[in-house]
C-alpha cells in the first residue's frame, strides 16, 4: 500500500499526485514510468514520474483524468492509500551534454518533459522550454519549467496567454530567427509529436519522443503498448518509452490508441450512473 501525501488540482481534470513510494524514489531516472492499482480490482494505469524526493521516500505524478480509473485517482484524497505502485519502469533518457536543447511539453505531457528538461539542464545543455496548452487554465508546471529552462515560453491554441498559436509555430519562429537548436525533445498528444517530428525533419534536427501507447503489463509480456519504429515492432514499455522521433508511425500508433474508445466511454456512463443513483 502507497500512502498519498498530496493531491493538488494544477488545471481542470489534473492532478499533481505526491506518493510513498521510498525505493522508487532512490532508484528512478528520468525519463521512467511507473504502474499503478488503485485497488484489487482496478486497472493497471502507466504514469511517467514527474519527481522525486530520495529523503521523503515519495515520487510526483501529474494525472490527466481522462479515463474511469485516472479519474478516481484524481479524487482521492491525502492520507488515502493506492494497492500497488511498480516502478521505475521504462528506459531512462539518454542525458548527455549536446548543446542548446529545446523541451516541448504538450498539455499534461509537460509533467513527462520536465524531469527529463531537468536532467539535461544539470548535464550543462541550454534549455529552452515550450510548453503548450489549448488555454491558459489548461497550462501546467509553468513555474517549474521556467526555473529550471534558461528560456521557457508559454503558447495557447486560442491566445489567451502566452504565444497564441501551436508550439510547433513557436518552434518554426525559434529557428526562423536563427537560434540553433542541437536536439528536441517533445512529449504530448501524438499529432502534436508527430508535427513536431516532420517540422525538425525539415532542418535535420535529432528529435525524441515520449510515448504513451496503450499499456497492461508494463513489462514487455502483453503486447499491448506495441507500435512501428524505423519499420520494426517495438514494445514501448520495455524499448522506450522514448524514441527518435523521425522513425515513429505515428499514423499506426494514433490507431491503435482509439482500439478502446468505446469500452472507456461506457465505463464512464456506467460510472456516472451509479453516482447518480447513490446521489437519491
Amino acid at each position: 500500500m502507497h500512502k498519498i501525501i498530496e493531491s493538488k488540482i494544477i488545471a481542470p481534470d489534473i492532478n499533481r499526485i505526491v506518493i510513498e513510494a521510498p525505493e522508487i524514489a532512490k532508484r528512478r531516472q528520468a525519463g521512467q514510468f511507473v504502474v499503478l492499482r488503485l485497488n484489487e480490482e482496478g486497472e493497471r494505469i502507466p504514469l511517467t514520474i514527474a519527481d522525486s524526493d530520495p529523503a521523503a521516500g515519495t515520487i510526483t505524478l501529474v494525472v490527466q483524468g481522462v479515463g474511469n480509473s485516472t479519474r478516481k485517482l484524481n479524487e482521492l484524497l491525502p492520507g488515502e492509500y493506492i494497492q500497488d505502485v511498480l516502478g521505475p519502469l521504462g528506459k531512462p533518457s539518454i542525458i548527455e551534454q549536446l548543446g542548446t536543447v529545446v523541451v516541448i511539453g504538450g498539455g499534461v505531457g509537460t509533467g513527462v518533459a520536465f524531469p527529463t528538461a531537468k536532467a539535461l539542464k544539470q548535464a550543462g545543455n541550454y534549455t529552452i522550454g515550450i510548453i503548450g496548452a489549448r488555454s491558459k487554465n489548461l497550462l501546467v508546471l509553468e513555474e517549474e519549467m521556467t526555473a529550471i529552462c534558461d528560456q521557457c515560453f508559454a503558447t495557447t491554441d486560442d491566445g489567451s496567454y502566452g504565444f497564441h498559436g501551436f508550439v510547433t509555430q513557436k518552434l518554426q519562429a525559434l529557428i526562423d530567427q536563427g537560434t540553433k537548436i542541437d536536439a528536441v525533445l517533445a512529449v504530448g498528444p501524438l499529432m502534436m509529436m508527430k508535427a513536431v517530428a516532420e517540422l525538425t525533419r525539415l532542418y535535420e534536427i535529432p528529435t525524441t519522443v515520449s510515448l504513451n501507447p496503450i499499456m497492461i503489463d508494463g513489462m514487455g509480456m502483453c503486447g499491448g503498448c506495441r507500435a512501428t519504429v524505423d519499420n520494426k515492432t517495438v514494445f514501448v514499455c520495455v524499448d522506450g518509452p522514448e524514441f527518435d522521433a523521425h522513425k515513429v508511425d505515428f499514423d499506426t500508433l494514433n490507431r491503435r490508441n482509439k482500439a478502446y474508445l468505446m469500452q472507456e466511454k461506457k465505463a464512464l456512463e456506467s460510472d456516472d450512473h451509479k453516482c447518480k443513483i447513490g446521489l437519491h
